[in-house]
């Protein structure tokens, strides 16, 4: 293989590895969930929301629902460094915050056909990161500029099979879009280190689907389930890069590209518990099937073969949480939760673009009921990651070390509309 297409063939797995290398999956589908840290989403039927979360839910309400949801997301992730190659110091590694802020918006609408049929919409993301660098950064090939946008729009049909038991199915349009840039970073070559050496732009679209049951054991004490197939997203759009063209670079022309992955597929079981006329306790158990991100495959126009193949073999994470909620007054409701959410990143897969850890959340909320019309609720959450101390090497086969630190924290509003 020449100069150019090994270029090519590692610039595309850079694109793969850092943008998917760690769990990247969205929670953030509604402010009344994340005021308890999203336990018990699957079973309890507050608004509109439930179109993300489990909408065998919607035949709970009599009439149509409407929520709009906006998610401030403020990560706040660091990295140290702790060893560099070309007789570098360490230090020049250290990058107070690699992850930018971010606002996820959700909007939901639900509508009892009859006594026994509900249909709702939803869009929504499930998957999404940014990181950013600055184009000098030493480890440049490593890390630079990742955005990878989702949006999922979801049409589902509720049926009530009796007073106690309700089933739903939903389909999926996922639309999705990528843009990765790097940097040649610190070499012994004598190409600067803000030259790009990576600049690839892509989207495409997919479906899936989703099915949710919801079970009522007695008044005021339900199960939810419900599962959200994978989606395979080819990323396929146009790379380039600014190396010159006598060490085999593209010197700025772009070349086809793509990269496959599979989206995860999603399981959620949730119980609601209503003790008393004020309090409720709630809790979820969420799988995500990271096994299918298993291997990632890079190509280019007029092969047939995979230029690269690497094996992943990521494991399937779980999520657990737990919360409760108040009502205070007829207007007033309060809420709090934790979750402990597990990485389905191995040691030797994590990376600098995104650093994945496993996390603890815990969440604050409210809902304010202004009339038997329209509510708002606010959710708040902190983040806290753990420590990752972790290696990675460049396309020269030298090694580099970090020591990452990761947090979040997270601010939703919501308005919901009863006609």
């Amino acid at each position: 293989m020449n100069f150019k297409k090994t270029l090519l063939a590692v610039s595309l797995t850079l694109v793969s590895q850092q943008a998917f290398s760690a769990a990247f999956q969205l929670a953030e589908h509604s402010a009344s969930g994340l005021g308890r840290a999203f336990a018990g989403d699957a079973a309890i039927a507050e608004n509109a929301s439930v179109v993300a979360r489990n909408p065998a839910l919607m035949t709970q309400f009599d009439n149509m629902q409407l929520s709009v949801v906006a998610t401030y997301v403020k990560p706040d992730v660091s990295l140290k460094g702790e060893s560099a190659p070309y007789g570098l110091s360490a230090d020049v590694l250290n990058e107070d915050s690699i992850a930018p802020s971010a606002v996820v918006p959700a909007a939901y609408f639900t509508m009892p056909i009859n006594d026994e049929f509900a249909i709702g919409f939803g869009a929504f993301s499930n998957f999404g990161l940014a990181t950013e660098f600055n184009d000098d950064y030493a480890a440049g090939q490593l890390a630079g500029n990742t955005e990878i946008t989702t949006v999922n729009l979801n049409s589902s049909l509720a049926y009530r099979v009796n007073e106690v038991f309700s089933v739903a199915v939903g389909i999926n349009y996922i639309y999705a879009d990528a843009t990765i840039k790097r940097t040649f970073g610190a070499s012994p070559l004598p190409i600067p280190a803000q030259t790009q050496a990576v600049n690839l732009e892509g989207d495409d679209t997919g479906y899936g689907f989703n099915i949710g049951f919801a079970y009522d054991v007695k008044p005021g004490h339900r199960y939810g389930f419900h599962y959200r197939s994978e989606t395979d997203i080819t990323f396929d759009g146009t790379y380039s890069n600014q190396l010159p063209a006598q060490l085999g670079g593209l010197a700025g022309q772009s070349l086809p590209g793509s990269v496959a992955i599979t989206l995860p597929a999603i399981a959620e079981f949730s119980g609601s518990h209503q003790l008393n006329s004020a309090f409720g306790l709630h809790y979820s158990i969420l799988w995500t099937g990271w096994t299918s991100f298993d291997k990632l495959e890079a190509y280019v126009e007029g092969r047939d073969a995979p230029v690269f193949s690497k094996t992943e073999d990521f494991t399937s994470s779980f999520r657990v949480a737990l919360g409760g909620d108040y009502q205070f007054n007829e207007a007033l409701k309060l809420r709090a939760g934790l979750a402990y959410d597990e990485s389905p990143a191995e040691q030797s897969h994590l990376s600098i673009s995104i650093p994945d850890t496993n996390r603890l959340w815990l969440s604050a909320g409210l809902t304010y009921q202004f009339d038997a019309h329209s509510s708002v609720d606010v959710g708040m959450s902190v983040l806290r990651g753990e420590t990752q101390n972790f290696t990675e090497s460049d396309n020269l086969g030298q090694s580099w070390g970090f020591e990452s630190k990761g947090h979040a924290y997270l601010v939703g509003a919501q308005y919901n509309y009863q006609f």
